[in-house]
């Protein structure tokens, strides 16, 4: 055994268990243990399928919702018959929703992947194919909502007048105006006189911003202390930061989604300020899954039998505030997840997963749909009626 002498530099001659063939690295071959949880990439709540009209389509393409217009009082004349109003009123008019084809998200999962692995595959997989099909079907209700806010109302009938959709622009003309507090605060405001001169329930107000607008909200502070007075003195700790911890703004009830159309992307957009930007400068190192631009999803699109809209129809919209009615949403087949087994298993030496649903979504009642913009004056190229 090499041993170390008094007054010699020699040191002594360690065995090193975890070096590969005596290499450098002492710890080669120790083994990498898993920690029991996988990256599970972006997340991205599913927040808009209890917030609207939801209805299940069975045995047909479509469904059919029914509008009445507004009536009146008038006062009876001794001896006339009461036959109902002159003007034949209530007006009645209809909206249909049809079913989108099958919307899917899948996965092979080879057999002897599973066998060498030692962690769980299938769990995860299945839930980012939930995230998927969660993922779409909020952008799609979203988007049906921002429609509704530039569209008339269905009852056309002549010498009647129904309140359709909303655009509110936030500040004077600025899209960084996207970000302020103050002047968030007040569009709210205006919106809820809006819904309020219209008609419109208070129950089930809502709204829907970027999680930036959110946070502006939640984080208006003046030497050291929130002053904004949106904070729920009731909601702490990971309830306040989780999308839930902001009062109601004039009755409306606040979330946050990175699925709303924002300046023609969805969440988030960086970039010098424009009439189309709000100038938000990237805190750097954010990767390249931020601001993932709004798709075409125009009636003519394959598999798509509603009307989304386009990229550039989303140019200055900066926020959603709707009550239930609003939009629509019919499910033909719900969320849900199957796997192959047997023969084919044996066949393929392995499973597909895949995720499954079909729907459909657009406005309903156009008087329930408020969209804010910025950066643009309303009814301008980018945010006029589609």
């Amino acid at each position: 055994m090499a041993q170390q002498n008094s007054g010699s530099s020699q040191l002594a001659q360690l065995t090193r268990p975890g070096a590969l063939n005596g290499g450098t690295d002492p710890r080669a071959l120790y083994l990498k243990l898993f920690s029991g949880e996988m990256f599970k990439g972006f997340q991205h709540n599913a927040i808009a399928r209890d917030l609207v009209m939801k209805r299940t389509l069975k045995n047909g393409k479509s469904l059919q919702f029914i509008y009445t217009g507004h009536t009146k009082a008038e006062f009876h004349t001794p001896g006339n018959s009461i036959m109902g109003n002159s003007d034949g009123a209530p007006p009645v008019a209809e909206k249909t929703i049809t079913c989108d084809d099958l919307l899917i998200s899948s996965a092979f999962v080879y057999e002897l992947d599973e066998t060498l692995a030692h962690y769980e595959l299938r769990g995860e997989i299945s839930k980012k194919i939930g995230y998927a099909l969660a993922q779409k079907y909020d952008r799609l209700i979203f988007r049906s909502i921002a429609r509704g806010a530039r569209a008339a109302s269905p009852v056309s009938k002549t010498n009647f007048v129904e309140p359709g959709g909303t655009q509110i622009r936030v500040g004077t003309g600025n899209a960084t105006n996207a970000y302020d507090a103050s002047l968030l605060v007040a569009a709210f405001y205006d919106a809820a006189a809006a819904l309020d001169e219209k008609g419109v329930s208070s129950d089930g107000r809502c709204a829907v911003l970027n999680p930036r607008q959110y946070y502006s909200l939640i984080n208006t502070v003046s030497s050291g202390v929130i002053t904004s007075g949106l904070i729920n003195r009731d909601a702490q700790g990971t309830a306040l930061q989780s999308g839930q911890g902001v009062v109601e703004i004039a009755g409306i009830k606040i979330f946050k989604s990175m699925n709303i159309p924002f300046f023609s992307t969805y969440g988030t957009k960086y970039g010098s300020a424009s009439a189309t930007n709000p100038g938000i400068t990237s805190p750097t190192n954010v990767g390249s899954f931020v601001g993932e631009a709004v798709e075409d999803a125009a009636a003519d699109v394959t598999g798509i039998n509603n009307e989304y809209g386009e990229e550039t129809e989303f140019a200055n919209s900066c926020g959603l505030i709707f009550q239930k009615e609003g939009a629509g949403v019919v499910e033909a087949i719900g969320p849900q997840v199957q796997v192959t087994s047997g023969d084919v298993s044996v066949v393929y030496q392995g499973d597909v997963i895949l995720g499954r649903m079909a729907m459909g979504a657009d406005y309903l009642n156009p008087a329930a749909c408020v969209e804010l913009i910025a950066g643009a004056a309303v009814g301008s190229s980018g945010n006029a009626a589609f």
